[in-house]
């Protein structure tokens, strides 16, 4: 890289440390600039504003995220093995961040009523973690391995449930069993949502045993 992209990303590097601890609205360009050894205007000429400053840890955090839980998750085979490798990862990775806090869970209860650029681009995040965590449990249904009846809306919904309070027991109640309760709790949801061996075999029945056209 060119001098000036190793400086912004010595910044942003400097700047999800500093957001980690407190939050994006306690991301200053002041506090960055001392952090860094920079004037003021030194970090101005990389970011033309602290909001384009927040937007940049956004995105830092969310490649940091889809390199460590999504791209290995989906090295999975697809179908359950795959949903259950992503949200071990998933699960993983919130354990980490609740040593410091998760971004995008602070950025949640800092933006959720506050709109702009940054909140926008916060749920643009969200949403497309969602969609991939459907799509995993789309194809769980796909493959036979979870119920047909079974809505993936409803799931990723119970499984946002278990990282947020994965994420409050680890980290404001600093109960250590926290990680394990979490996979007990993704155990019974997905057992919830099973194909039994007696539905299964009811359902290759019904497809062996459907009459042919005339």
């Amino acid at each position: 890289m060119r001098k000036g992209e190793q400086t912004r990303s010595a910044i942003v590097a400097a700047a999800c440390e500093l957001a980690a601890r407190a939050g994006l609205e306690g991301l200053t360009i002041g506090a960055l600039a001392e952090r860094m050894q920079m004037s003021k205007s030194g970090v101005f000429a990389h970011f033309g504003s602290r909001e384009d400053l927040q937007i940049a840890v956004l995105k830092a955090y969310e490649q940091h995220f889809v390199e460590e839980v999504l791209v290995p998750g989906l090295s999975a085979p697809r179908g359950l093995p795959r949903l259950r490798a992503i949200f071990a990862l998933w699960l993983d990775r919130t354990a980490v961040d609740a040593a410091s806090a998760c971004i995008w869970i602070s950025g949640a209860s800092e933006y959720d009523d506050r709109p702009g650029p940054v909140r926008e681009e916060l749920v643009r995040m969200v949403l497309s973690w969602q969609r991939e965590l459907m799509r995993a449990i789309q194809q769980s249904i796909e493959t036979g391995e979870l119920r047909t009846d079974a809505d993936p809306g409803d799931l990723v919904f119970d499984l946002y449930g278990v990282i947020l309070i994965l994420h409050h027991d680890a980290r404001l109640m600093g109960r250590a069993d926290s990680v394990t309760r979490a996979r007990r709790a993704f155990d019974r949801l997905i057992a919830a949502y099973l194909v039994t061996p007696a539905a299964a075999t009811r359902s290759a029945g019904t497809r062996q045993a459907s009459p042919l056209p005339h």
